[in-house]
Formats: C-alpha cells, sequence, structure tokens
C-alpha cells in the first residue's frame, strides 16, 4: 500500500462547495492549472466531475507532490495529469517550458489556500503567471480567508491570521483590496466574489 497520501481535513468540508463555484465560473474545455495542490486530495475529486477539462496539478514541495502522486494512483482518472514542480515566485514555469503539447491549452489557474499560508511575493507570483499563461478571458480562481477594507470578517479568521505569522511572518490572511490591486495590475479584473462556509471567499478573476 502506498504510504505517501497526505489528508488534509478541511479538504473534505470544503470540496462539494468549492466544486459548485468551479462549475459555474470555469471555461468548458482546455486545461485547469491546479497552484499549490497539497496533498492532492482536491485534484482527485474535481478532475473527473469537471470532465472534459484536464486538471494539472503542480506543488513546489516534493512531499505533496509524492502524495499527489499518491493519490492519483489511488483514484486515477484519464483528464489527470502527474504533479508538476512549480513555485509561483519563480519567472517561468514549468508549464511555460511544457511537453504536454497534445494537451488542450491552459484556460484557467485554480489556487486553494495558498496566498496566506505563503509569502506575499507567492502571491504577486501568482498574478504575473496568470498575466502570463492565461489567454484572454482565462479564469484565476482564489479561495481562502480575506480581510476586507483592512478587518478580519470573522473572530476565527483573526486567530487563524495570528497563527499564521506566529509560525511565518511572512505568513497571515491577506487584505482583499491588495490581492485585487495586485491582479489589477497583470491584467486580471475581478469578476465576482462569492461567500464560502468557514468564513472563506472564493475571488475569480478574468484575463483581460
Amino acid at each position: 500500500m502506498n504510504t505517501s497520501r497526505q489528508y488534509a481535513p478541511a479538504t473534505q468540508r470544503n470540496r462539494e462547495p468549492i466544486l459548485e463555484i468551479l462549475q459555474q465560473v470555469l471555461p468548458p474545455h482546455g486545461t485547469i492549472l491546479e497552484i499549490a495542490s497539497g496533498s492532492g486530495e482536491h485534484a482527485v475529486f474535481f478532475a473527473p466531475r469537471l470532465h472534459p477539462r484536464k486538471w494539472q496539478p503542480s506543488d513546489p514541495n516534493p512531499l505533496a507532490r509524492d502524495s499527489i502522486a499518491a493519490w492519483i494512483e489511488h483514484s486515477p482518472a484519464n483528464n489527470l495529469y502527474p504533479p508538476l514542480d512549480i513555485d509561483a515566485r519563480t519567472e517561468v514555469w514549468a508549464v511555460e517550458n511544457s511537453t504536454l503539447t497534445n494537451t488542450p491549452p491552459i484556460t484557467a489557474i485554480v489556487t486553494i489556500n495558498m496566498i496566506h499560508i505563503s509569502p506575499w511575493s507567492s502571491c504577486l507570483g501568482l498574478m504575473a503567471g496568470a498575466n502570463r499563461i492565461l489567454p484572454e478571458r482565462g479564469i484565476l480562481y482564489l479561495y481562502g480567508p480575506y480581510k476586507q477594507s483592512g478587518k478580519h470578517t470573522a473572530s476565527s479568521n483573526e486567530a487563524f491570521d495570528q497563527s499564521l505569522r506566529s509560525q511565518n511572518p511572512e505568513w497571515g490572511v491577506r487584505n482583499l483590496e491588495d490581492v485585487v490591486a495586485a491582479a489589477s495590475s497583470q491584467n486580471l479584473k475581478l469578476l465576482n466574489t462569492y461567500q464560502m462556509p468557514a468564513n472563506n471567499l472564493s475571488v475569480v478573476f478574468e484575463k483581460i
């Protein structure tokens, strides 16, 4: 039995609400690039349910990629690719040197619970990468907690923010307005925000 599979408890709680939004906002065809796929549980859940779209997971952490590969082995889907090594902060992502020439182009990027558990430079890198890679009207989807107008929207988010910053001062719940400004500077227009369970938001941008 492959013991590389990791488990993220939040995945079980948020995957259905996230899927509902993805089904509404993702382009109907093409490859969906997931940045910071973590354990890989979202990838194996979403891919078969979003067919005929392709799903490309990625993560900079080799242990996470091992977990993603193990989950794919456990729950294979014909539209789910092996994980790539992508760090959002790098100037060129693996898909930009892609050998996946027979696959549909990337039409959307999905990032779940990343920008608050990484340095701000990762958010800036994500926006720059989306600008480089997405076609016109391509979609960038973000999920996670946010401050709005500089204030936490729930006491649980404030406690979570303090916990994150105690682990790494470069981490923390971001101001939604700062994220929107970073996206705007990279030709990404805010389309909509959706209230999600547990005081999270789905934030959807479109490449212009």
